[in-house]
């Protein structure tokens, strides 16, 4: 279920299907409750049902990287799809996953049973308050680029215009 399908070469941001505008978008998936292999399993059936086109990246263990003391590790892992949602349709699709998955927010960086992040949608940029998109912090997060680097590596990031292959390179100098 988690093997890299997708070949690395590059595709443009938004095609048609069927009449519909589709966006293709990236997220990231974290767990470090429970059994995270169900959870980001769970997740990426869920994510079936919202995303065309889905490809999947391994799973990746990785230690807890913020400031709300120890935890226990993550299991991460990445997904990119199309889809017609807009960018908040889609952030609010996430949400509601990470709801049925148990997902509770009782603190500012509390361990999570699943969390999905939205990292890129096309080649958008938003800042409203709720969503901001390209996610402002992937690129100085090993454990989102080198998941999505097996699925997406030619993805340019709008903002700095370095593909996500090219960030995970500067971040390892």
């Amino acid at each position: 279920m988690w093997a890299a399908c997708c070949p690395r070469a590059g595709r443009s941001s938004a095609s048609q299907r069927d009449g519909l505008h589709l966006v293709r978008a990236a997220i990231a998936l974290g767990s470090n409750l429970g059994d995270r292999q169900a959870m980001l399993a769970g997740a990426a059936a869920a994510l079936g049902g919202i995303l065309t086109d889905l490809k999947l990246s391994s799973a990746h263990e990785t230690g807890y990287v913020g400031s709300g003391g120890a935890q226990p590790s993550y299991l991460n892992a990445a997904a990119v799809g199309e889809t017609s949602l807009s960018a908040q349709a889609l952030l609010d699709a996430l949400l509601a996953i990470e709801r049925q998955f148990g997902r509770e927010r009782p603190y500012p960086d509390a361990p999570r049973t699943l969390d999905l992040d939205l990292i890129l949608y096309g080649m958008e940029i938003h800042d409203a308050p709720g969503l901001v998109v390209p996610h402002p912090r992937f690129r100085q997060r090993r454990f989102v680029l080198e998941p999505l680097a097996e699925i997406a590596a030619d993805w340019t990031d709008p903002v700095t215009g370095r593909t996500v292959e090219e960030l995970l390179r500067v971040l390892d100098s």
